[in-house]
C-alpha cells in the first residue's frame, strides 16, 4: 500500500465557539489482551514525548495470556503532572465487549473513536463520535492474514495523529524504535497509520477541542521503565551474581540484566564476569543469592509478593548470619496470587519483618526512575556495608510502565565492600579477630571471604546461636547480647540509608507523608489543596528504618496524613510505632483497588477529613 502524506502537522482546528484544550487530557485505549496494541500505544506515547510534551502511560491488563479486556491510558499534561488521572477525555473503543462501559466513563465533552464497522451500543449526546474504517484500511494494507489484527491498531494511531496534531515524523521515529528498526515491519505499520491519517483528514470534520502542541519540556529526557533502570543501576553497582525465578511484574529486571550484562560486564577477552541462574523456584533463588553473598559476590534477585513469602527463611538466615544480599520486590496486589497485573504497596510490613523471630530488614523505596537506578547500586553497597539483606520495594506502576527520565549519572565513588579483612589485615592483627564482635561501636563485625590466604581467616557461619567468635552457644547472656548487637546495627542503618525528601511550607498546619510511586500523585494533590486554601508540607520516606527527622516533621504540623496504596495503612502503623509521642497527629489515608492513586482522591480525602476537624 502506497500512501503519500505530508509529515507536517494538521492545522489547529477546534469546534465553533469552543476553547481549545491543549496538552492537558487523558486518552484511554480499550482493546483485548494479546491483540498487539502495546506497540501502537507506546508509539503514541513516544511520539508525544518527542514533541516535547510531558506524557506518561499506564498499561492495565489482565493476568491471562490473551482475550480479556485491557486498557492503556496516556496522560498528557503541560505542567508535568503525570500520575494517573481519574478523568478520561478521549476514548479509543476497539473492544466491543466493553464499549458500553467505556463510553460511560468518558467526561462530558469527550470524544470516542471506534471501528466504523461496529456502531457503538451506547450513544451519548455530550460525546463526539469518530468512526474509523479499520477493516477497509487493514485489507488495503496488504498485510498477511496473521498480522492484520496487529496492524489494525495503527488505524487509531493515524486517526489520533490527525485529530490531535501529533507529528507523523514523530510517529515514524517512535515506530522505528518500538520495532527495533525492522524496515518491513516499520513500513507496514507506518503505511496503515498514514492511510488512516489521510482518510481522517479527508473525511472527518473535527469538532472537538483537544490538541497536542509542541513544547520543549521533555528536552534532554528519555522514556524508560523502572525495572530497566533498576537493572542498569545494578550493573553499574557491580552486581556479579543473579539468581531468579520468573514472576510478574519483576521478571523484566532480569530480562534487562540479561541484555545489559553481556554488553557491559565482560573482561578484555570477552568472558563474562557475572553469572545469571534461573532456578527451579524462589527458595532456590534466594538460597543461591545468599550463598553467593557469603562467597563475596555482589548478589541479588528480583521477585514479587508471593515469591517474597517463599524467601522468608533465607531472609532470616541472611539477617542472623550477617550475609549481604539484595532482593528487588516489585509489588503487586495480594494476598495470595491476588491480582498479578495490578499495583499495590502491600508488602511493606512483610518485607520489613520478613522471617521468623526478632529481626528487621533494611528497605529502600524508590519513587522515580532516577531512584530505581540509584538504588540498583546503593542497595548492593548497603548490603555489604551492613552485612545484611537489603530489600528494595518498587511496584508494578513504577517498574513496568514507561516514565520520562534524565540521563543517569555515572557513579562517582568506588564500590563499598564494607568491613572485609584481607590476608595482610590478618597478619597485622596477628590473627586476633572475632567475626561477630562489635569492634567499632556500630554493631557491624568484620568478615573474611572464602579463599583468603591466612590461617586465621576461617570461621563458622551459623544460623544457630553463636558468640562473638562464631562458636556455637546456647547461653542466655550470649544470645541476648547478639540480638542486642544486631538491633544496634539496624539502628546504625538509620544514619546511612537514604534520608527522606522534605518540602516544607511556611505556616502549613497540614503535613503529608508518603513513599514510592505515590509521589507524583501527592505532588499534584498538593497543588490542588493549595488552590483550595490548604497549604501543605510533604515528607517522602525513602528507606526503612525510619529516622528522627520524621518525628520532627510530625511534631511541626497539626495533622499529618500518611498516604499509601494498601488497605491497612502499613506505613501509618510503622510511623505510629516510630513516633509514639506524636502519633495522635497521624491520619491514615489508604486505598487499595489495584490502580495507582490519583491526586483528586488524595486531595478529596484530605479535604473531607479537614472539614470534620473544622466542624
Amino acid at each position: 500500500m502506497s500512501v503519500a502524506v505530508s509529515n507536517a502537522d494538521p492545522p489547529a482546528t477546534v469546534g465553533p465557539g469552543r476553547g481549545g484544550v491543549v496538552n492537558d487530557f487523558s486518552i484511554t485505549v480499550a482493546t483485548v489482551n494479546g491483540s498487539g496494541s502495546q506497540t501502537a500505544n507506546n508509539t503514541l506515547l513516544r511520539a508525544i514525548h518527542k514533541m516535547g510534551v510531558p506524557v506518561s502511560g499506564k498499561n492495565i491488563f489482565p493476568s491471562n495470556i490473551q482475550g480479556l479486556p485491557t486498557w492503556f491510558t496516556i496522560r498528557v499534561n503541560r505542567d508535568g503532572f503525570l500520575a494517573r488521572c481519574d478523568e478520561t477525555r478521549i476514548l479509543v473503543a476497539m473492544n466491543r465487549a466493553t464499549i458500553q462501559e467505556d463510553v460511560r466513563t468518558l467526561e462530558p465533552g469527550g470524544i470516542c473513536l471506534y471501528p466504523g464497522e461496529e456502531e457503538p451500543v451506547a450513544r451519548r449526546d455530550d460525546v463526539t463520535y469518530y468512526p474509523m474504517p479499520v477493516n477497509e484500511l487493514v485489507q488495503q494494507s496488504g498485510a498477511e492474514t496473521r498480522l492484520r489484527p496487529y496492524v489494525a491498531n495503527m488505524v487509531y494511531v493515524g486517526t489520533l495523529a490527525y485529530l490531535l496534531g501529533i507529528g507523523l515524523a514523530e510517529i515514524e521515529e517512535a515506530l522505528a524504535y518500538n520495532l527495533n528498526g525492522k524496515e518491513k515491519a516499520v513500513a507496514l505499520n507506518l503505511g496503515v497509520a498514514k492511510a488512516a491519517y489521510q482518510r481522517a483528514a479527508a473525511q472527518m470534520a473535527k469538532t472537538d477541542p483537544f490538541r497536542v502542541e509542541r513544547m520543549d519540556k521533555t528536552e534532554g529526557t528519555f522514556l524508560i521503565t523502572g525495572n530497566s533502570a533498576a537493572a542498569l543501576g545494578a550493573v553499574f553497582g557491580g552486581v556479579q551474581f543473579v539468581g531468579w525465578y520468573p514472576i510478574t511484574p519483576a521478571t523484566s529486571i532480569v530480562d534487562n540484566l540479561s541484555e545489559y550484562l553481556p554488553e557491559l560486564r565482560c573482561d578484555g577477552e570477552g568472558r563474562a564476569t557475572y553469572s545469571i541462574v534461573q532456578t527451579e523456584d524462589e527458595l532456590a533463588a534466594i538460597g543461591m543469592v545468599v550463598g553467593a553473598g557469603w562467597a563475596g559476590a555482589r548478589s541479588m534477585t528480583s521477585t514479587s509478593g508471593p515469591g517474597l513469602s517463599l524467601m522468608a527463611e533465607f531472609a532470616g538466615y541472611s539477617y542472623f548470619a550477617e550475609i549481604p544480599a539484595v532482593i528487588w520486590d516489585v509489588q503487586r496486589m495480594g494476598p495470595a496470587t491476588g491480582l498479578p497485573t495490578r499495583v499495590a504497596q502491600g508488602d511493606l510490613l512483610a518485607a520489613y519483618t520478613l522471617g521468623h523471630g526478632d529481626g528487621r530488614h533494611v528497605c529502600l523505596i524508590p519513587a522515580s526512575i532516577a531512584e530505581c537506578f540509584e538504588f540498583g547500586g546503593s542497595a548492593l553497597d548497603l548490603a555489604e556495608r551492613l552485612q545484611t539483606l537489603v530489600i528494595v520495594l518498587s511496584d508494578l506502576d513504577l517498574g513496568t510502565n514507561l516514565w520520562p527520565a534524565r540521563p543517569f549519572e555515572y557513579p562517582d565513588k568506588p564500590l563499598d565492600r564494607g568491613k572485609v579483612l584481607s590476608a595482610e589485615d590478618l597478619t597485622r592483627l596477628n590473627g586476633a579477630w572475632q567475626r561477630y564482635a562489635d569492634a567499632d561501636g556500630d554493631g557491624i563485625g568484620y568478615r573474611t571471604l572464602p579463599g583468603t590466604g591466612h590461617p586465621a581467616a576461617g570461621y563458622f557461619t551459623r544460623g544457630t546461636g553463636h558468640d562473638e567468635a562464631a562458636a556455637y552457644s546456647e547461653r542466655p547472656e550470649v544470645w541476648a547480647a547478639n540480638l542486642a548487637r544486631l538491633a544496634k546495627k539496624h539502628d546504625h542503618a538509620r544514619s546511612i540509608v537514604p534520608g527522606p525528601v522534605t518540602e516544607l511550607t511556611a505556616h502549613a498546619e497540614v503535613g503529608l507523608v508518603s513513599y514510592g510511586s505515590n509521589d507524583l500523585a501527592v505532588q499534584e494533590a498538593r497543588a490542588l489543596l493549595e488552590g483550595t486554601g490548604v497549604p501543605t508540607s510533604y515528607l517522602r520516606v525513602r528507606a526503612l528504618p525510619l529516622e528522627q527527622s520524621l518525628v520532627e516533621f510530625i511534631g511541626n504540623h497539626e495533622r499529618v496524613y500518611v498516604v499509601e496504596n494498601n488497605l491497612d495503612g502499613q506505613m501509618h502503623q510503622l510511623v505510629q510505632l516510630h513516633a509514639p509521642a506524636v502519633a495522635g497527629r497521624l491520619v491514615s489515608i489508604a486505598k487499595c483497588d489495584g490502580l495507582p492513586l490519583t491526586a483528586t482522591w488524595i486531595s478529596g480525602s484530605v479535604l473531607a477529613h479537614e472539614a470534620k476537624e473544622k466542624a
